[in-house]
C-alpha cells in the first residue's frame, strides 16, 4: 500500500470516528439541552412553557398523583385561565400532558379541586368506574371589565378515563353568584361523620361552608373568618382537613386560607387555623395569626385528595404576586415547591402544623459523607460544593447563633441568620443576584424562632437552580424563596456569631438529581 493510500484509509476512518463522536455529542447536547434554560428548576415541577400559577384539583387515583394547575399557554404572563395538567407515580418525576380544562362560554377556568367519587354520588360514572369530578370556579371577564359583582361563580366537570378528558356538567353552574366579588376556589372534601361533600370556599375575606348530597346540588352551612385571621388582602384558595397529633391519639381540624396582600413579609401568603369542622361550619379558638411559611415564596397551596397512605401532602405555588409576573426567565414562568407531607405538633398549650419534604425526595438524593464542623466563637469556615446549586444541605446543631452564606465569585450572597437573642431567622436576599426587575424582591424576610428545643435541633437546605427552600426543626419553621443568581453559588460559609463554639454536626451538602 503507498504512503497516498494509506493516508486515505486513516483519513476516512478518521471521519468516521469524528462524524460518530459528533453525533453522539449532539444528541448528548439535544438531551442536555431539556429543562437547562437559565433558572430551569432541576427537581421542581414546572411547566414546559408559558405561565403557571396556582396548583388545583389534587387528587390520586390508581395509582397517579394528578397535579393540575392555572395555565396560560400563549404568553409568560398571566391570561385567560386554564387547567394544565401533569402526573407522576411517586411525586418526584412529572409526566406532561394535554390540557384539561379550557374556558368556555361561562369565563376562564380558576383554581379549585377534584375528588375521586367512590360511590357515583354524581351519577357521572358507575359503580365499576366511579369517576373524577373536578370543581372550578368560572371567571366571566366580561362581567369582571362591566363593573358587575357577579363575575364568579362554581362548575363542575368529570372524567372516565383517570383525568385525561373531562366532559363539563351541561347545568353549569352549579353555584351561582349574586353580589359576592371574589366568590372562589371550592376544595371539595368526602366529610364522613355527616356522610356528605363539603365544600370551602372564599368570599370576598372569608369563608363559606357549603353541603351536598351529589357534587351537583349545593346549600350554604356555614361561614368563617370576618373576624378572625389576618385581612390586609383577599383571602383565596381554602383547604379544610383533619390531622392527627403528633404522638397522640388526637385530632384537630386544619383551615387553610391563603390572602394577598398581607403576608408577614409582604404580598401574598398561607395563613392556617387549627380547630373543629362540625359538618356545618369551622370554628377556632386561636387568636395570633399563623403562617404555613414564613418566605415570600409560597402560595395558593393545596393538599391531595385521597392519598393512598393517609398521608396530608401539600404543594404550593412557589412564587409571589408582588413580582411573580416579573421574574427574569423567559421560555416559562414558575414553578411548584416540592411536595410536603402535614402533620400537627403540641407545642406549648398550642399546636404547630408541621411541613416536611415527602420521603421520596430521598431517592433522588446523592449522599456524601457527613462530617462534623466546628467553627470557634466570632470566626467562620467555608465549604465549596459544586453542585450546591442542586443540593440538600443538612446539619444537626444545638446553637441559636450563627450565620450561613451561600456565596459565588461575584460577592452575590443570600445569608441566613439565627439570631437568639431576638428568636428570630432572618433570610436576606438583597444582594443574592438579579433582583432590579422588582422593587420588592430585594428583601430581608423575618420568621419568628419562639421554641426551638433546647437540645440538638435540624437544620435542612434545599436548593434548586432558582429557589431555596429552609426547613428548621423537621419542618416547624419554614422559609422558601425564589433566587436569580448570575452564577452558580458554590462557597457555604459558615459563620459563628455566638460567643463560645459551635459544632455543625452531620454536615452534609448532598447533590439532588434532575427529574427530567
Amino acid at each position: 500500500m503507498t504512503a497516498l493510500m494509506l493516508f486515505m484509509v486513516l483519513l476516512v476512518v478518521s471521519s468516521a470516528c469524528i462524524d460518530k463522536d459528533s453525533k453522539q455529542k449532539t444528541l448528548e447536547n439535544t438531551t442536555q439541552e431539556y429543562y437547562a434554560e437559565t433558572y430551569r428548576p432541576q427537581f421542581h415541577f414546572t411547566p414546559e412553557e408559558k405561565w403557571m400559577n396556582d396548583p388545583n384539583g389534587m387528587v390520586y387515583n390508581k395509582g397517579v398523583y394528578h397535579l393540575f394547575y392555572q395555565y396560560y399557554p400563549d404568553s409568560i404572563v398571566w391570561g385567560p385561565m386554564h387547567w394544565g395538567h401533569a402526573t407522576s407515580e411517586d411525586l418526584v418525576h412529572w409526566n406532561h400532558k394535554p390540557i384539561a380544562l379550557y374556558p368556555d362560554k361561562l369565563g376562564y377556568i380558576f383554581s379549585g379541586s377534584a375528588v375521586l367519587d367512590k360511590d357515583n354520588t354524581s351519577g357521572f360514572g358507575t359503580d365499576e368506574n366511579p369517576p373524577l369530578v373536578a370543581i372550578y370556579t368560572y371567571h366571566d371577564m366580561d362581567g369582571e371589565k362591566a363593573g358587575r359583582t357577579d363575575y364568579q361563580t362554581q362548575g363542575i366537570a368529570y372524567s372516565l378515563d383517570n383525568g385525561d378528558t373531562w366532559t363539563k356538567y351541561a347545568d353549569n353552574p352549579v353555584i351561582g353568584n349574586t353580589d359576592i366579588k371574589d366568590f372562589r376556589d371550592p376544595k371539595v372534601m368526602w366529610h364522613e361523620d355527616s356522610q356528605a361533600w363539603i365544600m370551602s370556599l372564599v368570599a370576598g375575606d372569608y369563608a363559606q361552608f357549603y353541603s351536598s348530597q351529589d357534587l351537583k346540588t349545593w346549600k350554604l352551612t356555614g361561614e368563617f373568618g370576618k373576624d378572625v385571621g389576618a385581612h390586609g388582602g383577599v383571602w383565596e384558595c381554602p383547604d379544610l382537613f383533619k390531622l392527627e397529633v403528633e404522638d397522640s391519639e388526637e385530632e384537630k381540624w386544619v383551615l387553610f386560607i391563603s390572602i394577598n396582600p398581607g403576608g408577614p413579609n409582604g404580598g401574598s401568603s398561607t395563613q392556617y387555623f387549627i380547630g373543629d369542622f362540625d359538618g356545618k361550619t369551622f370554628t377556632t379558638d386561636q387568636v395570633a395569626h399563623k403562617w404555613l411559611d414564613w418566605g415570600t415564596d409560597n402560595y395558593a397551596g393545596v393538599t391531595y385528595s385521597n392519598e393512598p397512605n393517609g398521608d396530608r401532602i401539600f404543594i404550593g405555588w412557589m412564587s409571589n404576586w408582588l413580582y411573580g409576573q416579573e421574574t427574569p426567565t423567559e421560555k416559562w414562568r414558575s414553578a411548584m415547591t416540592v411536595p410536603r407531607k402535614l402533620s400537627l405538633r403540641k407545642v406549648g398549650n398550642g399546636y404547630d402544623l408541621i411541613n416536611y419534604p415527602v420521603s421520596n425526595i430521598e431517592k433522588i438524593i446523592k449522599k456524601e459523607e457527613k462530617k462534623n464542623v466546628t467553627v470557634v466563637a466570632g470566626e467562620k469556615e467555608t465549604v465549596s460544593s459544586d453542585h450546591l446549586m442542586q443540593s440538600d444541605l443538612r446539619f444537626t446543631t444545638q446553637s441559636k447563633d450563627f450565620r450561613i452564606k451561600f456565596r459565588n465569585s461575584l460577592g452575590e450572597e443570600v445569608v441566613l441568620s439565627m439570631l437568639e437573642e431576638e428568636k428570630e431567622f432572618l433570610l436576606d436576599r438583597t444582594n443574592s443576584g438579579k433582583s432590579d426587575f422588582q422593587e420588592d424582591f430585594a428583601s430581608v424576610q423575618k420568621m419568628p424562632i419562639p421554641s426551638l428545643p433546647e437540645e440538638t435541633y435540624e437544620v435542612r437546605i434545599l436548593m434548586d437552580h432558582s429557589s431555596i427552600e429552609v426547613f428548621i426543626n423537621e419542618g416547624q419553621y419554614v422559609m422558601t424563596a425564589q433566587l436569580f443568581p448570575n452564577e452558580f453559588y458554590t462557597d457555604v460559609v459558615l459563620e459563628n456569631t455566638s460567643e463560645r463554639g459551635i459544632v455543625f454536626k452531620d454536615f452534609e451538602i448532598g447533590e439532588v438529581q434532575r427529574i427530567w
